[in-house]
């Protein structure tokens, strides 16, 4: 079963020139890769964290949201993850998508031009309108306010 496609404008910022657009890596990926829109390269020195360009500015359409996640080859191998995983872009949001990484291994770690560097997943959102009520009716569940590892291990 294939998922629902919709159409999102990209535009390519002048330092994205030549770079491939977010593209899946296979054909069942959730996430499209994102790239380094780098001059050259940067250092990410241990514990440090960089702002990275990609690139691209994305309009995401009203009822979705653009989620950046990291890499795991990255963070398995390199120790490189994002900070505010996942990373959320507003439908309303039109600047250029930029991804914060945080350096967590003991190593400095080079990040050129055109690296992969985090992936791209657009979900749907749904908003929220809140019943502000004097009486809750809870439905009792198994977990019921336990929280904090009370799920086990």
């Amino acid at each position: 079963m294939q998922g629902s496609q919709i159409k999102v404008e990209i535009k390519k910022l002048s330092h994205g020139e030549g770079l491939p657009l977010p593209c899946y890596a296979t054909t069942q990926s959730a996430g499209m890769d994102l790239y380094a829109a780098l001059n050259d390269f940067a250092v990410l020195n241990p514990l440090e964290r960089l702002l990275i360009p990609t690139g691209i500015v994305i309009a995401i359409p009203n009822g979705f949201e653009g989620q950046i996640r990291p890499r795991s080859g990255l963070a398995a191998k390199h120790g490189i993850t994002i900070l505010n995983s996942p990373g959320t872009i507003d439908s309303d949001y039109r600047g250029e998508v930029k991804v914060c990484l945080i350096n967590l291994s003991n190593q400095p770690y080079k990040i050129k031009r055109e690296d992969r560097i985090a992936q791209i997943l657009i979900s749907s959102v749904s908003q929220v309108i809140w019943n502000d009520t004097k009486e809750f009716c809870i439905e009792e569940t198994d977990r019921s306010a336990e929280g904090f590892g009370s799920s086990g291990k």
